[in-house]
């Protein structure tokens, strides 16, 4: 999956198309693996921003893991990250303080709910 810039919030950069590309060669064209640093100017582009060291696997791990905050299911990320196994999909489930606190929240208002009244 190519990741859009609508999804990205880069609609002012191309318009919203959603099948943009963030990263492209001199003429407009998909960057392969092989030239990709060197045409993207990453090391450069990644110190000016701030991040030097940045690799460009740490986005794809960052989105992902955030889409799994999100309540995607393990079939969705594996579905984004393009792999069939679920052991990949799992490694961008972290537990977090905010998702402890969403399940214990839904516990408390099933269990709220199905009590009876006057109890």
């Amino acid at each position: 999956m190519t990741p859009t810039c609508g999804l990205l919030g880069l609609s002012r950069v191309d318009g919203g198309r959603d099948d943009a590309l963030i990263f492209t060669g001199a003429r407009g064209g998909i960057l392969r693996r092989s030239n990709f640093r060197r045409a993207a100017k990453w090391d450069e582009n990644t110190r000016k921003i701030g991040f030097p060291g940045l690799h460009f696997h740490d986005l794809r791990h960052t989105g992902n893991t955030i889409a799994a905050g999100s309540g995607a299911t393990l079939r969705d990320l594996m579905e984004r990250m393009g792999h069939d196994s679920v052991r990949a999909a799992l490694i961008y489930q972290h537990s977090t303080a905010e998702a402890d606190r969403k399940i214990a929240n839904a516990m408390d208002d099933t269990i709220t709910q199905a009590r009876p009244r006057g109890s």
